[in-house]
């Protein structure tokens, strides 16, 4: 789906008028349909979060002022780390009680339109793709894996000459250790990533999907860590207990440290129709 922001035109037309908001998109069910949304506190500054029904589908959306999403005032605050983390927690908390009831398309923060019969008309453009989405995350929820190689060990650190004047042999000797380091650091990057590439292949055997992101080098905290492995998978419910236990004969056999972290509502595996 598109997120459009409402028009300066339309702006003009309505002035201090409320926008509609999306959050989420699901299977109009009984389930769906009934629940009580209400005392969820949605985004700042919006009236209360309700369900915008539209044949099959139910979207989670709230009214909010369309000058709190204007152009300028919305770079204003993708520059404000504190402010852009708490509309984001705002809109998770939302699209998060709406899975509750069933398998729910979180929409990305900030999709706006210009009034209910609006996104009620994207609802029903896209139908198609939102069926998909629901079918395919249905009973399913998202893990993240990350794996971090083996701290490095002393004798693996960069050497340091010592002060005084070097003994005959002592540069010759000291680009050999250099050298030495440099290789036993690539083993260790080559094993690492070995591990990284193990620990993925197996767990995409019990995924249904499975998505790889962007690993962030070493780790914050100096302790000589590397970040090998940073991937998302999408697992049924059912198997949850069974991906766990897994994961963790895996840290055992492998002796990498693996951090798995869900279940969360699959964001990384809805931009697929």
């Amino acid at each position: 789906m598109t997120h459009p922001h409402p028009t300066p035109r339309e702006r003009d037309q309505a002035p201090g008028a409320g926008v509609t908001y999306v959050f989420a998109v699901c299977r109009g069910t009984r389930a769906v349909n009934t629940a009580d949304v209400t005392g969820l506190a949605g985004l700042p500054g919006g009236a209360a979060v309700r369900l915008l029904p539209s044949g099959p589908l139910t979207a989670v959306v709230q009214t909010v002022p369309a000058a709190d999403f204007t152009d300028e005032v919305w770079q204003a605050r993708l520059s404000d780390r504190q402010e852009i983390e708490r509309y984001a927690r705002a809109h998770h908390e939302v699209v998060s009680a709406a899975a509750v009831h069933g398998p729910a398309v979180p929409l990305p923060l900030a999709t706006l339109y210009h009034d209910d019969d609006r996104a009620r008309r994207a609802l029903d453009d896209e139908a198609h793709r939102f069926h998909s989405v629901l079918k395919r995350i249905a009973h399913h929820a998202e893990w993240g894996v990350k794996v971090y190689g083996p701290v490095a060990v002393a004798e693996e650190r960069e050497p340091v000459p010592a002060g005084g004047a070097p003994a005959a042999g002592a540069g010759l000797a000291y680009l050999n250790r250099k050298r030495g380091l440099h290789e036993r650091r690539e083993r260790r990057r080559e094993q690492a990533l070995s591990v990284a590439e193990t620990v993925d292949a197996e767990l995409r055997d019990l995924a249904a999907a499975s998505r790889r992101l962007r690993t962030h080098g070493a780790v914050p905290g100096g302790d000589g860590r590397v970040h090998v492995l940073n991937a998302t998978y999408l697992v049924a419910e059912e198997r949850a207990g069974e991906l766990a236990e897994h994961v963790r004969r895996l840290g055992e056999r492998t002796g990498a440290r693996i951090e798995l972290t869900g279940p969360w509502v699959p964001y990384s595996f809805v931009g697929e129709g």
